[in-house]
């Protein structure tokens, strides 16, 4: 694994934090150098080793390199190279991953099961269907699922079957009776469904 100073030599440090400054400045041309020289040793040092698939790994790049752009004004020149604190961005969005994909397997999960006995007996249908989809697609297809619903629906999936809260303690925390909550969460399932079928670019 390269060390931080042996790719800090890469760059004169003077040009890097000339650079850096004229970045927060407003000219975010100026973080390209940077990037582009640091870009290689984060996707096979750090991220690579801690996603496993390549194809995440550039995903992963991009976000981190995205990010970099976005919050430079954040940035603190200390006289060292800026390498470190990429590091730090990048190995933060790799657990975001992991995070992300045992969220999505949990939703997967609970779907599965039956749905309280106040819903619609429907209701258990499209569970399994929406089971049988994530079998046939990958896990961030959930994610992006759950984006395209409204707040309401997104927050009853995810009180009741990804943080298993009791019906009672879902309809508290939504202001609403449990009644009203069973039906919030058949229809939030159904919307789900009907989501998760359509393709992605609909």
């Amino acid at each position: 694994m390269a060390s931080e100073p042996a790719i800090a030599d890469r760059l004169e440090i003077e040009e890097e934090q000339r650079l850096v400054e004229e970045a927060q400045r407003g000219h975010l041309n100026a973080m390209r150098p940077i990037l582009e020289r640091y870009a290689a040793p984060l996707y096979s040092t750090v991220i690579l080793p801690r996603v496993g698939s390549p194809s995440t790994a550039e995903e992963v790049l991009r976000d981190t390199l995205a990010t970099a752009v976005e919050k430079i004004d954040q940035f603190t020149w200390q006289g060292k190279s800026i390498y470190a604190w990429l590091r730090r961005i990048a190995v933060h969005k790799a657990y975001d991953v992991h995070r992300r994909s045992k969220r999505s397997q949990k939703l997967a999960d609970a779907l599965a099961a039956e749905l309280p006995a106040a819903t619609a007996p429907e209701s258990r249908p499209d569970a399994q269907l929406i089971i049988e989809e994530e079998r046939r697609r990958s896990r961030q297809r959930i994610d992006d699922t759950l984006a395209r619903l409204s707040e309401r629906y997104q927050r009853a999936l995810r009180l009741r079957l990804i943080d298993e809260l009791p019906r009672e303690e879902c309809a508290r925390r939504m202001d609403i009776t449990v009644g009203n909550f069973d039906v919030v969460l058949f229809r939030a399932v159904r919307a789900f469904r009907k989501r998760f079928g359509e393709r992605p670019d609909q």
